[in-house]
């Protein structure tokens, strides 16, 4: 693989946002067998603008019934989120705080806890239930993807129990250091030993999708275009 078109994190995810898109990318993972990488379409971003690209920091929730449980056996449960604040200050830069876990009727993110991760240089937040302070979230340049807008607060329901691990949304996967791509026809997960090979074969078939797009243009069918190209 010859990837001298980027040398780091920071410019590979600038690649992502100024060449590629989620169609592109999820039809490449579809030609080398990884065929359910997106995750469930209800996971949208709270601003369609907004393009998320970053490194898997996964942060693994469960189920509570009280603020705290004192008689448990478990000591997370006697924390007030668990270990939430914990995993939220152990982002790093580009990384994507993703949490998902138990129910998702509640609120997995805040205004407050953007700030912490803008802080930090995270790269946006991704997770499988929702979020809160929608109208303070508008104001920041900082994705964010959820299942919808919900005020219910995580505390007396929700608890980090583990973070840095590896969890599961939907049919996918994710394991700490996965590419997140992400926009605003949905979320894929790019496993890291496969990154490399799907950015060089993205990247050209964006070419290749130029190449049809003159010829559809210059009044090519569309079967001979697919012939050509394989796509249409």
């Amino acid at each position: 693989m010859n990837n001298q078109l980027w040398k780091n994190d920071e410019q590979l995810f600038a690649l992502f946002r100024q060449e590629l898109s989620t169609a592109v990318v999820g039809e490449v993972l579809d030609q080398i067998g990884l065929n359910a990488q997106f995750l469930p379409i209800a996971i949208r971003p709270l601003d369609p603008r907004m393009v998320l690209v970053g490194r898997a920091m996964p942060v693994l929730f469960a189920d509570c019934y009280e603020t705290f449980s004192p008689s448990g056996l478990n000591p997370v449960f006697a924390k007030p989120f668990g270990l939430m604040l914990e995993a939220l200050d152990d982002l790093r830069p580009r990384e994507v705080f993703v949490a998902t876990g138990g129910r998702n009727e509640l609120a997995m993110w805040s205004e407050l806890m953007t700030v912490r991760a803008v802080q930090l240089g995270a790269a946006g937040a991704l997770v499988d239930g929702c979020v809160r302070d929608t109208a303070a979230l508008a104001r920041f340049s900082f994705p964010i993807f959820s299942r919808g807008a919900f005020a219910q607060d995580q505390r007396t329901r929700g608890k980090v129990v583990d973070f840095r691990v590896s969890v599961q949304i939907g049919h996918v996967r994710i394991r700490p250091g996965d590419l997140i791509f992400g926009d605003h026809e949905g979320v894929c997960i790019i496993p890291q030993g496969a990154e490399a090979d799907v950015v060089e074969a993205a990247l050209q078939r964006v070419q290749k999708r130029a190449e049809a797009r003159r010829e559809l243009e210059a009044g090519a069918s569309a079967v001979e275009v697919f012939a050509r190209h394989n796509m249409i």
